[in-house]
């Protein structure tokens, strides 16, 4: 196992030596200890590559991730796997504002709850959420599975398009155009996959499902002005 300690030799030679890892098959993995809450940790990687940070991240770790397994022991700032196109990414604590934000791919597991806008214009990303989510969450979500165990805040899936949304708990309120769709047994066998990959303790029974009633799509004359 490789381990850099960033308090010792500074963020950019980490994130420098992984981009560097790019168009490789790594065979060895890596541990990143004393992050301390630095921001844009294992940003841009292109590799198969197994990373662990051994702490709380700030800003935007693991954003623009492909391939890679980044996990966090510890909690994440806002943006984490911002932009993700493929990979893992797996937070075992909290995270902070727009978990997943315009995410195209991969998958990323919050083992706490995650604030605000979770899965924000999410355009393919799979989210599973252990705990809870707050508001506004999956905004103009294009694309892709966002699961929540818990509860949602309010206008979960405001001005959402074809994105799936999961909820086990309550919703506080939904948003324009979201509305609760028929969990056919597609759905349930898709559910039990991603909570499987997720690790999630819940039968695909318990969720309701989410999704939009596809009515901004089409231009209406009563909202002219």
């Amino acid at each position: 196992m490789a381990t850099y300690d960033i308090e010792a030799d500074g963020l950019r030679g980490l994130n420098a030596a992984l981009q560097q890892l790019a168009g490789t098959t790594p065979n060895e993995p890596w541990e990143v200890v004393n992050p301390r809450g630095s921001h844009a940790i294992a940003v841009g990687l292109d590799a198969p590559l197994d990373v662990t940070i051994k702490g709380s991240t700030g800003y935007y770790c693991a954003g623009m991730n492909k391939q890679a397994t980044i996990r966090v022991a510890g909690s994440v700032g806002p943006g984490v796997a911002e932009n993700m196109m493929s990979g893992t990414v797996i937070v075992e604590g909290d995270a902070s504002q727009y978990a997943g934000a315009t995410g195209h791919g991969g998958l990323l597991v919050i083992k706490g709850n995650a604030s605000s806008r979770c899965g924000i214009s999410m355009k393919g990303i799979d989210i599973v959420v252990h705990g809870n989510i707050g508001h506004m969450s999956a905004f103009m979500a294009q694309a892709g599975n966002l699961v929540v165990c818990g509860d949602a805040g309010e206008a979960l899936g405001d001005s959402l398009y074809e994105a799936r949304l999961f909820v086990r708990g309550s919703v506080k309120s939904l948003g324009a155009d979201c509305v609760e769709k028929e969990m056919r047994p597609e759905h349930l066998e898709l559910l039990a996959d991603l909570l499987e990959r997720g690790g999630c303790d819940a039968r695909p029974e318990e969720f309701r499902r989410y999704g939009s009633a596809r009515k901004l799509y089409h231009f209406n004359i009563d909202n002219a002005y």
